[in-house]
């Protein structure tokens, strides 16, 4: 016992830190090996994150519509938040169209090999993912994982139980209870994360080389810094903007932000970053249960604005074309509002890339240059979407009174079970 006290007194960034730097060891001497010998502990890990995520969101929803009436309007704030959500995507292109002119990624490059499970994605049109977004079958929907479709039933769920009162008080509390119960699970499962982190890093490493990576290093390059400077200097001048301290928001977002980059899953980082909104930066529990998976869904600053804006400058210098103004306010209304409708279509970011190159008419053959590196361009796109899910509740929690400015002025960095935790967090606001 004296072990596992000594493990949990350890923050919980710190372990996972641990676990990152010990699978790319592993990794580095093992070779290839290290994905068969550890890569099942990373499979494990995601899959375990994504059991719970999918329940965790229906009875968050569910009990946080009943508890937002009458306190704060619904519509207000899904109104803010859907506002902020576009004007942090807008910036992000603006970082990554900036960044790609001032390396000039795809220049002095020669032919480069096409990957070859590379086809073309189609694209839905808008009135297809209107029409996704409503389950068919709310239980096939909550089986396939389908977060946006989850949150239109759970709503309508929490609705119908405000709307008949005393009738179903009993369902409230039991919503309510349920949440808490997958709240108590969350917290088990988040345990796990250092050992996860630690067989998918070795995996990654051991699998990859880095053969792959240095025709396409300047991109590479270019893609992590273009994310650095998005997540430092937009969120934290936003951040500051707002009279909160920047660094006190990373270190309670610190454990959304691994579990994103190692996992690069928005999905599979759900239920750690919504801990690390309500635990950590004290966001209103109600609110973050409706504006975190919401962010999960549609909130993509690195797959949907940074990437997609930093590729039309790549293709462009690639095959010599040069970008017109208008080409760049095309790029920059099809980033935004395509991740608005791109929402719950898998592969998000190829689909974004997609259809902002075919919206400013550029060859699409660019895309399948960069799908041979794509998971290791995915591990910081997604570290920048899931930073962006968790900064928009706490600037709207801000301005709406929301945020326990206690709570995020003292933020830690552990969101796990710590051994004197116990029973469930107090809620903020």
């Amino acid at each position: 016992m004296t072990l596992v006290s000594a493990w949990f007194r350890i923050p919980f960034w710190q372990r996972v830190l641990a676990g990152f730097v010990l699978g790319a060891l592993a990794g580095w001497l093992m070779g290839p090996a290290a994905e068969t010998w550890f890569g099942p502990l990373g499979t494990v890990y995601v899959t375990l994150i994504k059991m719970i995520a999918v329940p965790l969101v229906l009875f968050a929803v569910i009990n946080a519509v009943a508890s937002l009436h009458g306190q704060k309007s619904v519509a207000a704030l899904g109104g803010r938040t859907f506002l902020w959500f576009a004007a942090t995507a807008a910036l992000a292109v603006a970082v990554g169209l900036g960044v790609g002119w001032w390396l000039q990624p795809g220049l002095g490059l020669g032919g480069l090999a096409m990957a070859p499970d590379y086809t073309v994605r189609e694209i839905p049109s808008p009135v297809q993912v209107l029409l996704d977004i409503v389950p068919g079958n709310p239980f096939k929907a909550l089986a396939d994982g389908k977060i946006l479709q989850v949150i239109v039933f759970a709503g309508l769920v929490g609705f119908a139980l405000v709307k008949l009162g005393e009738k179903t008080a009993g369902l409230r509390r039991l919503a309510g209870e349920a949440s808490e119960v997958m709240i108590q699970v969350t917290r088990f499962v988040l345990e796990f994360t250092p050992l996860g982190t630690f067989g998918l890093i070795a995996a990654l490493v051991g699998s990859y080389g880095f053969e792959r990576l240095l025709p396409l290093g300047t991109f590479v390059f270019a893609l992590y810094l273009a994310c650095a400077l998005h997540i430092v200097v937009v969120y934290g001048g936003l951040l500051a903007a707002h009279g909160l301290n920047p660094l006190k928001f990373f270190r309670g977002a610190a454990p959304g932000m691994q579990v994103a980059f190692v996992s690069s899953s928005s999905f599979a980082s759900l239920p750690v970053a919504m801990r690390a909104v309500t635990h950590n930066l004290g966001v209103d529990r109600d609110y973050a249960a409706f504006a975190v998976p919401l962010g999960a869904s549609i909130k993509m600053d690195g797959c949907g604005a940074i990437f997609p804006a930093l590729t039309s400058i790549f293709v462009a210098q690639y095959f010599g074309l040069q970008l017109e103004p208008t080409q760049y306010l095309i790029i920059l209304l099809a980033s935004v509002l395509g991740s608005f409708g791109t929402a719950g279509v898998p592969g998000t970011a190829i689909v974004m890339v997609t259809l902002v190159l075919s919206a400013a008419g550029l060859p699409l053959e660019g895309i399948g240059y960069l799908v041979a590196i794509d998971r290791v361009l995915d591990m910081m796109r997604t570290m920048t979407n899931v930073t962006g899910q968790m900064l928009v509740p706490v600037l709207v929690a801000r301005e709406t009174g929301l945020l326990d400015e206690a709570t995020y002025n003292a933020a830690s960095s552990n969101v796990g079970l710590a051994p004197d935790e116990g029973g469930s967090p107090e809620r903020a606001g």
